[in-house]
């Protein structure tokens, strides 16, 4: 299959999930979506690797879900939503591995979060109530 190049291929720390992204993480995503069942999850608390084998991920995937790699799985191809799943596994939240990508602690990052939330509420009653992005 033949990708383009976009503009944001070249936004430093930037993984946008495309279709490229999404092809070449769809083994990883397949298995994190399966972690919706708990007999999946189980199986693969109790063996993380031989999991990993069984959805086919390539090794450079295998071994930053085992590592608990999470900006290096979005890179990979895996979809926020899932890596989500997957930091769970490693004790983590999302809140975690958002502090993890920045390279800063995890009250550091909720801190920063909440800076960043200055006006939000305000902007929120603007738009009616719902968030448009």
């Amino acid at each position: 299959m033949v990708w383009n190049r976009h503009e944001y291929d070249d936004i430093p720390g930037t993984y946008v999930f495309d279709g490229k992204r999404a092809n070449s993480g769809y083994a990883l995503n397949r298995m994190a979506f399966s972690f919706n069942s708990e007999a999946n999850r189980k199986e693969f608390a109790a063996d993380m690797d031989a999991y990993c084998r069984k959805y086919g991920l390539s090794d450079e995937q295998r071994e930053a879900v085992l590592n608990g790699e999470f900006l290096k799985l979005l890179h990979l191809g895996c979809n926020v939503y899932y890596l989500a799943k997957i930091a769970v596994f490693h004790g983590l939240n999302v809140q975690d591995a958002g502090a993890a990508f920045q390279g800063i602690t995890a009250d550091q990052f909720r801190q920063k979060l909440l800076d960043q939330s200055t006006g939000f509420q305000d902007r929120l009653q603007q738009e009616g109530g719902y968030w448009h992005g």
